[in-house]
């Protein structure tokens, strides 16, 4: 039996500015599966990403890996240096198979539904980061997520390259970005606590609701192991519901188990996880 991936649509660009195509996953010409390849300009990089992938006939019979080896190779055709693959928490095989092709798990993605605004530790204040503030915060920012790119997996060219793209393209008017919510935490002291970027819409959700996404939490180093962590969450889910938004997800890197317990104990869940290695 012959398995081919086959073009079940037009290549077409993405608004990031690089390209998708969906392919069918055939058998002896039947379609018996289908994926979808993606390229993400990262700097002067390019990634890619498989996603979709589903077999609907003959599971077990290698169709699976057939496709994920095959969308690779369209990737690397694409120029891309490294590839994700976007699983599903429900899809078990899915994560067997990504193991098995040499995949290392990079994030989870998770989420929590929102109802009533939590109250902030006594003694603790939420303050905007102003235009004045943006460039200071911005390049801590940057530090913070480089150092977790590289923790993930990442090469150091590869994680500065991704970290310049990403706060270019979501944050276009700095302080001023509309949707955007930059927060400082502020105590007694003069010092502030940590900070909190929040994007009040990343999509929308099947049902048409808006999904906000806590981009950065950061607590400053000397005031870390003090719960305002937990604090910034709950400054982010109150910033979410004041502006009518119920939805709230983030990333966090599969390493950052300190993170992981925080972000489980105030109630979210994990939707997806995701999966990377480099194409050579």
């Amino acid at each position: 039996m012959t398995t081919t991936l086959r073009p079940e649509g037009p290549e077409t660009p993405t608004a990031a500015g690089g390209r998708t195509r969906r392919w069918q996953i055939c058998a002896n010409g039947r379609p018996v599966g289908a994926l979808r390849t993606t390229t993400v300009p990262r700097g002067p990089q390019l990634w890619g990403e498989i996603s979709e992938l589903e077999v609907r006939e003959g599971r077990g019979r290698g169709r699976g890996t057939f496709g994920a080896l095959a969308a690779e190779e369209v990737l690397r055709g694409w120029g891309c240096s490294r590839v994700d693959a976007d699983i599903p928490e429900a899809a078990q095989p899915a994560r067997g198979l990504a193991a098995t092709l040499g995949y290392t798990e990079r994030m989870r993605n998770m989420a929590k539904r929102l109802t009533t605004a939590p109250e902030l530790p006594p003694g603790v204040s939420a303050r905007r980061i102003d235009a004045e503030g943006f460039p200071g915060w911005l390049e801590q920012a940057k530090q913070g997520y480089i150092h977790d790119l590289l923790s993930s997996g990442l090469s150091e060219q590869q994680a500065r390259a991704k970290s310049d793209a990403d706060h270019v393209h979501l944050l276009p008017q700095g302080a001023d970005t509309p949707g955007v919510v930059l927060r400082r935490l502020h105590g007694a002291g003069p010092d502030p606590l940590g900070a909190l970027w929040l994007a009040l819409r990343v999509r929308d959700l099947p049902g048409g609701g808006p999904l906000a996404w806590v981009m950065v939490v950061e607590v400053a180093e000397a005031h870390r192991g003090r719960g305002h962590g937990r604090s910034l969450m709950l400054l982010a889910e109150r910033e979410c519901l004041a502006a009518g938004v119920h939805d709230l997800g983030l990333n966090v890197f599969s390493g950052n188990e300190v993170a992981i317990r925080l972000y489980d104990s105030l109630g979210f869940r994990i939707t997806n996880r995701v999966y990377g290695k480099t194409l050579i």
